[in-house]
């Protein structure tokens, strides 16, 4: 038995890690907000879910899916149950990203510059050449600062043995940090004694704290540095996100039409007339950002951009070219930059990783795929993606052939059992499988991570897919106090 006037039947399993409930019951830091869903009861929280759903509809909090070339806005779902994260556990998160972090932003500028790591061994030259997102137009190209990694969105996972694993790097356009910030709106209104009474670190600051590091990444010496959020335009899946951020920091939204370059800078166009701008803090991908150097049919970019930003009269943040770092073949050699770089031991771990152009390993892969997730190098969202267990033997042959096709396209981890969460699901508690997302900043000053983050859930029954555009949702994150 759980608890009083809820179902009573709670399935988890012995081989998933549930967040809230271990073996012996309720863990220790879940007690108190439990103890407080007794005395509300069932039916005034089944209220309070339909209130949240209601401020999800009437403030618009939407992501666009897109099927069969068409984008279908839907609501973003939310389940009303948060995950929470003691404070201790919660410092070898933030520990370990900020190590990784700054590995990563090292292996940028190394990568662009002097290749030690590839001189030495450690990563193979082949491997980075081949990485479409590898743009040689940034080789010998200076960052101000040398931070190409100004926002990061690092995806953990947590198995069945307790421990967190890095499942992937973002570094190009992170998204979901307006999800975090509204799934938190909506717990003050739905929990709000709750937040209070947990200690519940806030993460209200997240704005604040990136537009502090956008202002002070402009590498001009002005008293008043203009800063702009330059979105791909209201058809983006993420637009309300831009929306969103460019409001609460209180900066101008604008497409890549509402600039233009001249002399090496760049302007925004106003009734004034134009006005230089200092910072971008893009979400156009790097390949739509300058139909002069990248793609010449982009209508989404801005035509002389990347010559502004390599004469240093702009900053763009993130950095152009970071999606090296994003590829899912470099990604196994992350634990191998920290030790390089940092000669340090990594805290986090990643997933085994198997790269597909190793005969061995694809022999041993193909031997056993239905206890396989296989992935493309550059692939997002869930998609281009097969989890063995789930597939048909039409799938996995048709992996198979692709694979064999173009090896470095894939990689392959075995399946993890993500951990498990409580979800408010027809009027009862039923386990779903769970991942994080934490926002990190990397600023002139060091890395700053607000604690919390976005908790995806696959809310289809046995899925393992969080993605939004898969059938995903997502829970407020509380970390707690000391």
């Amino acid at each position: 038995m759980i608890f009083e006037d809820f179902k009573t039947d709670y399935n988890g399993s012995d081989k998933v890690w549930d967040e809230m409930f271990s073996r012996d019951g309720v863990r220790e830091h879940y007690e108190l907000f439990l103890n407080g869903l007794k005395q509300m009861g069932k039916e005034e929280l089944a209220n309070r879910n339909e209130l949240a759903k209601k401020l999800f509809m009437t403030q618009g909090i939407t992501f666009t899916v897109y099927d069969n070339g068409e984008g279908i806005e839907k609501i973003f779902p939310f389940d009303v149950i948060p995950r929470i994260i003691e404070q201790k556990e919660w410092r070898t998160i933030e520990e370990g990203i900020k190590q990784r972090l700054k590995a990563l932003n090292i292996f940028l500028k190394d990568v662009y510059h002097g290749q030690f790591i590839i001189k030495d061994g450690i990563i193979p030259a082949e491997l980075v050449y081949s990485c479409p997102y590898f743009l040689k137009q940034m080789v010998g190209v200076d960052v101000p600062y040398n931070v190409y990694t100004h926002i990061a969105g690092v995806d953990l996972i947590r198995s069945n043995d307790g421990q967190y694993y890095v499942l992937e790097d973002n570094l190009r356009t992170p998204s979901g940090v307006s999800y975090m910030l509204e799934n938190r709106n909506i717990s003050n209104r739905i929990f709000p004694n709750a937040l209070r009474n947990n200690k519940v670190q806030p993460v209200r600051n997240y704005p604040d704290l990136l537009l502090k590091n956008l202002l002070e990444l402009s590498n001009l010496q002005t008293s008043k540095p203009e800063v702009v959020l330059l979105t791909p335009g209201i058809y983006n899946s993420a637009y309300f996100e831009h929306s969103t951020l460019a409001k609460l920091m209180g900066i101008e939204l604008v497409e890549g039409r509402d600039l233009v370059v001249d002399n090496l800078k760049v302007y925004k166009k106003t009734t004034r007339g134009l006005v230089q701008v200092d910072v971008i803090y893009r979400r156009v991908d790097d390949e739509f950002l300058d139909p002069l150097v990248f793609r010449p049919d982009s209508q989404l970019g801005v035509a002389g951009l990347y010559w502004a930003y390599r004469a240093g009269n702009v900053n763009i943040v993130n950095a152009i070219g970071n999606g090296v770092s994003d590829d899912k073949a470099i990604y196994a050699y992350v634990p191998d930059m920290i030790r390089y770089y940092l000669n340090e031991t990594p805290i986090l771990n990643n997933v085994p990783t198997y790269h597909m152009e190793n005969e061995d390993y694809r022999e041993m892969v193909f031997g056993k795929m239905n206890d396989m997730v296989i992935k493309r190098t550059n692939g997002s969202g869930g998609y281009g993606m097969l989890i063995g267990n789930s597939a048909t033997d039409e799938q996995i042959n048709d992996f198979k052939k692709a694979i064999t096709e173009n090896p470095r396209d894939f990689i392959a981890q075995p399946i993890i059992n993500l951990s498990s969460s409580p979800c408010f699901i027809n009027n009862e508690l039923s386990p779903r499988r769970v991942d994080l997302r934490p926002f990190a900043l990397y600023g002139p000053r060091g890395i700053d991570i607000v604690p919390g983050g976005l908790t995806r859930v696959a809310l289809k029954e046995g899925s393992l897919v969080v993605n939004s555009s898969q059938g995903g949702g997502s829970k407020d994150t509380w970390v707690l106090s000391e």
